[in-house]
């Protein structure tokens, strides 16, 4: 009987030694799969952050592209409202020629001519039959 037991007993631990043994396989599988799957989200993590720093870049690149191009419309405003006063001054000068007496008086004298009727040059220059026979009168015809 002792044999029996001793044999019973050696079977006993020996199940329970690869129980045991079956055990650590198993949890060094699973350690194993967990570290595969921590060196994957690692490896997402660091393509992650590489994906955030270029996109803080480009974002840095388009602030300062958009810093530059408020600066570059401003002066070119500046440029602009300048141009804008240069033509007011320039029209205000023209204006003040067409209404000058000696431009009239060429005006009309030109379109005498040409042929055109005194209602032609009077519509033409803005004043009156009147006063394009007055100037036409005090300027004969040259021959």
């Amino acid at each position: 009987m002792n044999t029996t037991l001793l044999i019973t007993l050696l079977v006993v631990s020996s199940l329970l030694e690869l129980l045991v043994l079956g055990g650590v396989l198993f949890f060094y599988l699973r350690l194993k799969r967990s570290e595969k799957l921590m060196n994957t989200l690692q490896e997402n993590q660091e393509a992650l952050l590489a994906r955030i720093e270029m996109n803080a870049r480009l974002e840095q690149d388009v602030v300062s592209s958009f810093a530059q191009r408020q600066t570059e419309l401003g002066e070119l405003n500046g440029k602009l409202e300048e141009r804008a006063q240069a033509l007011r001054r320039l029209l205000e000068q023209a204006e003040g020629i067409t209404r000058s007496p000696q431009f009239l008086r060429e005006v009309i004298l030109n379109g005498r001519r040409k042929g055109h009727s005194i209602q032609q040059i009077a519509r033409k220059a803005g004043i009156s039959v009147d006063e394009v026979e007055l100037i036409l009168t005090q300027n004969p015809p040259e021959e």
